[in-house]
């Protein structure tokens, strides 16, 4: 099995994410995608993990997304994983020399995360309520945030402005999101530039690809900083 330079999150043909109903508001799922395919499917989380230590234990390259993290960060920078599943990028991240804070909304994914990857901190939350305090209560700063696979076309409708904005609130000013996601997987480009704007973020910079292809209508490589 091969991972595309996009870095989807692969997907079995029992358990299609992308059904689910839309909502007339926003124009996105009615509900978030990963909780709908966990209610059909219990242990498709586990599906999930298993099959990525697979892929890794293949010798497969799956730290695309990470190396490009890593060539953007200052030395030592502080990195969220946004969306982080089993903490394939984030571990990968912390391994280098970074600060990575990962968060997911499926505990079990965490767990995971926490025992194959102990370099780096890792938090159950849904991006729509994230709010990251450190000791003193003060909310957490980061370099870069990434979320990659697919994790913005998860969201329900409802959950895209809140993510955005919130993603936004954790960057230092000079701080840049980057984000990966097919844009033939119900979320198009005006859709996400205005949901990004609105939660005060521009895009200022977009490819195709994880290596920096030149940008293309079916996948969406995108940097975005603050308005």
């Amino acid at each position: 099995m091969s991972i595309p330079l996009g870095g989807a999150r692969p997907q079995s043909s029992s358990d299609p994410l992308g059904a689910s109903s839309q909502d007339a508001a926003t124009g996105g799922p009615a509900e978030n995608l990963w909780t709908a395919a966990v209610r059909r499917n219990p242990e498709h989380a586990h599906g999930y993990a298993e099959r990525w230590r697979r892929i890794e234990a293949s010798g497969q390259d799956i730290y695309g997304e990470a190396r490009l993290l890593d060539a953007m960060a200052p030395r030592g920078a502080r990195i969220l994983d946004a969306g982080c599943g089993s903490g394939r990028l984030g571990g990968h991240l912390a391994r280098a020399g970074h600060h990575v804070i990962g968060v997911d909304l499926d505990p079990h994914l965490i767990d995971v995360a926490r025992q194959d990857h102990p370099e780096a901190r890792w938090e159950v939350a849904n991006l729509a309520e994230l709010d990251l305090r450190d000791e003193e209560g003060r909310r957490v700063q980061f370099d870069l945030a990434l979320s990659a696979g697919n994790v913005f076309t998860f969201l329900a409708g409802t959950e895209r402005r809140p993510a955005l904005a919130h993603l936004a609130q954790h960057l230092r000013p000079e701080g840049r999101l980057v984000a990966g996601f097919g844009l033939d997987r119900g979320y198009d480009l005006p859709a996400f530039e205005a949901d990004a704007a609105a939660g005060g973020l521009r895009l200022t910079q977009r490819f195709s690809t994880w290596d920096l292809r030149p940008a293309s209508e079916d996948f969406l490589v995108g940097i975005l900083e603050l308005a």
